[in-house]
């Protein structure tokens, strides 16, 4: 799903003014494409950013004349992402058969993200599903497994990785300019730092500093050299986890947790407790009882755990056990923060790994308005940038000139390449061929730009 031929705007339609809907509001509208958001209150319409180049109507989603009159017959996506499931699934029904293009339906339930079920959806008129809590499952445990990394992004089966790190004491490679640490031939890039506030697409002068998160860009046969340089070898591996919050991310989480990982999973409602025995058969292993309360993490193993994971419902709650799990030792925490106003305060507090599901699932969306051309997106809420695929096509601008000569937009970098399967680290005299899968890092610029670059 994305821009039709000729590279028109398009016509997209949310319905659902809060969370999801709003955050993607704000993503999508960097690419100047024709936003409408749909909602029945109010006052959800009145809190969005009104910078927003943003149309909004006060009506029902599932109002045939509403979506009639807000242009769903023309509309290239319709995007159905509000509090209720079964309203999300019944107006994409409808703006389906109105004659929307594509369309996406924000669920609750796990049995609807099932692919052996989508195509019963498909003859629903619901093209793709977003479920919010398997997405941030996913991103939860490739946390765990690489406990000394903040993020990671891997491209083509793992052929490219981007690494996420937090540059503390032990780092060797402090306050020295990237063009005398990396050359051509060296075997990762630093391709973006987050510094406080702010983002840096880094040149050849610009130099890593202590507490920075510092992205990278290597092959997998060099994560190692990358944890060694980055002195985060002393790092252990998680194995024992202790989760906080009972809740359908808690569930998913657990129930795709690698077997070698074992965990304690505390919640306070006892009659969900009963209902978490039922889904995970493991009854030893959850505990009613409440996480805010340091003498139970102590007496139910809180010194031995590698990762404390924080997935209530409460963003303050969240930051604020994973700072008591740090004063007890633990290295690895991972904070649920549905409240965006919050995230920038628990990265200065060190939480850790923030889990934002609005974000997740809003970069989730954003791949499909984007052309085949491009895939794998994410949108990296930390540092304000985007992370896609490109793929490269015959007689494109980017196959007729080397990287150092191609007008890339501002804010834009190339990381590497996929050619036959291997990764192949991008430098400026790197020529790009035919069926390339290039990985590209964005800040602050325009995606479809970037996009022009790489199709016919």
């Amino acid at each position: 799903m994305g821009r039709s031929e000729g590279g028109h705007i398009m016509k997209i339609i949310i319905a659902g003014a809060y969370a999801i809907g709003n955050y993607l509001a704000s993503l999508l509208a960097r690419s100047n494409e024709e936003i409408t958001i749909i909602d029945t209150d109010e006052e959800a319409l009145e809190s969005i950013n009104p910078d927003l180049d943003v149309l909004t109507m006060h009506a029902s989603p599932i109002s045939i004349k509403a979506l009639r009159e807000i242009g769903a017959p023309d509309a290239d996506l319709f995007i159905a992402v509000t509090h209720d499931q079964e309203v999300n699934m019944c107006a994409c029904t409808m703006a389906k058969s109105l004659g929307v293009r594509h369309t996406v339906a924000k669920v609750e339930e796990y049995e609807y993200a099932k692919a052996k079920n989508s195509d019963v959806l498909k003859a629903m008129g619901i093209d793709s599903i977003i479920y919010p809590e398997m997405l941030a499952a996913q991103d939860i445990i490739r946390g765990l497994k690489m406990s000394w990394v903040r993020q990671r992004w891997d491209v083509y089966g793992g052929a490219l990785t981007m690494l996420g790190i937090k540059l503390r004491e032990g780092c060797t490679i402090l306050d020295r300019p990237l063009k005398e640490l990396i050359g051509p031939d060296d075997p990762y890039h630093v391709v973006a730092i987050k510094r406080g506030n702010e983002t840096i697409i880094p040149r050849g002068d610009d130099t890593l500093q202590l507490y920075d998160i510092a992205y990278f860009m290597t092959t997998p046969q060099n994560i190692p050299l990358i944890r060694r340089i980055v002195g985060k070898e002393k790092y252990e591996d998680v194995s024992n986890v202790m989760i906080m919050g009972g809740g359908r991310t808690a569930v998913r989480t657990a129930m795709t947790m690698p077997e070698y990982m074992k965990y304690k999973l505390i919640e306070i409602d006892p009659q969900r407790c009963e209902e978490l025995n039922e889904i995970l058969k493991r009854s030893d292993y959850i505990i009613n009882g409440d996480a805010r309360d340091t003498s139970l993490l102590v007496e139910e193993g809180i010194r031995s755990a590698q990762a404390f994971v924080a997935l209530t419902g409460s963003s303050e709650a969240n930051i604020l056990a994973c700072l008591t799990a740090k004063r007890h030792g633990v290295r690895k925490t991972v904070a649920v923060v549905e409240n965006v106003d919050y995230v920038d305060m628990a990265e200065s507090l060190d939480i850790g790994t923030i889990i934002n599901k609005k974000a997740i699932a809003a970069s989730r969306i954003y791949e499909m308005m984007l052309e085949g051309k491009a895939s794998n997106v994410r949108f990296l809420m930390h540092a304000k940038a985007d992370v896609a695929e490109f793929t490269a096509s015959p007689n494109s601008i980017v196959t007729k000139k080397r990287v150092f000569e191609l007008s890339l937009p501002k804010g834009c970098t190339l990381g590497g390449l996929v050619r036959n399967g291997e990764g192949i680290l991008i430098s400026g005299g790197t020529q790009i061929q035919a069926g390339d899968i290039v990985m590209a890092f964005c800040h602050n610029a325009d995606m479809h730009r970037l996009e022009k670059l790489f199709v016919k």
